[in-house]
């Protein structure tokens, strides 16, 4: 089983969004969920160290392979610590299906599901809040910018249109808890969507002069 202090190396040392402070809150609440749930607690623990090891840089050409990547990872340390194909894959299909953006793989598994559920509980709340505006910091997008008629209809922004922070609110975050699995997350998303959506309608209202 990969240790916390082997994954450590593994992540860049300044990365607010998806360094390893993330992986470590994903740890955390994967294992929460994986003892509420049932799941498999060694096969959720290896996909949370590793579900984002490679590619997951804000900015990163690789970011939207970056599932994929990291589960070709994945399976290259497990089978250097002897775990069987079946458990290789077991992991493997947890990181590939974590993404909300997904390429069609979808989480099967209970605990493909309880990793994807801890990774989306961690865009909700207060910590999604600053994980979401740090993201517009480091694409130099703004935290704030009036929605285009079009982006609020369909999502798709207008020639030149930036995708602020608030863009990502209205166009993912706020649908993240209808995308969730287990029970216990959501009982857990309840109170962290309802902090995430008052953020940004707060926001929202006082870049209008509205509060």
């Amino acid at each position: 089983m990969p240790t916390i202090e082997q994954a450590r190396g593994w992540y860049p040392d300044m990365d607010a969004v998806h360094g390893f402070d993330h992986v470590l809150r994903v740890y955390a609440m994967a294992e929460r969920l994986a003892e509420a749930e049932g799941a498999d607690l060694e096969i959720v623990r290896a996909a949370a160290l590793l579900h984002d090891v490679e590619g997951s840089l804000p900015g990163s050409d690789d970011r939207p392979n970056h599932h994929h990547q990291s589960a070709d990872f994945a399976a290259q340390v497990l089978e250097a610590e002897g775990w069987s194909k079946e458990r290789i894959a077991a992991v493997q299909h947890c990181i590939r299906a974590h993404r909300y953006r997904s390429d069609g793989e979808r989480p099967q598994t209970l605990e493909a599901q309880v990793l994807f559920d801890a990774d989306k509980l961690d865009v909700l709340g207060a910590i999604g809040a600053a994980r979401t505006i740090a993201y517009a910091v480091i694409a130099g997008t703004p935290i704030h910018a009036a929605p285009s008629a079009r982006f609020l209809t369909s999502g798709e922004e207008e020639p030149g249109e930036l995708h602020s922070a608030y863009h990502e609110y209205l166009f993912k975050l706020r649908h993240v808890k209808a995308r969730l699995h287990t029970p216990a997350a959501l009982k857990i998303a309840e109170q962290r969507d309802a902090a995430l959506r008052d953020f940004f309608e707060q926001l929202d209202a006082e870049m209008r002069g509205e509060r």
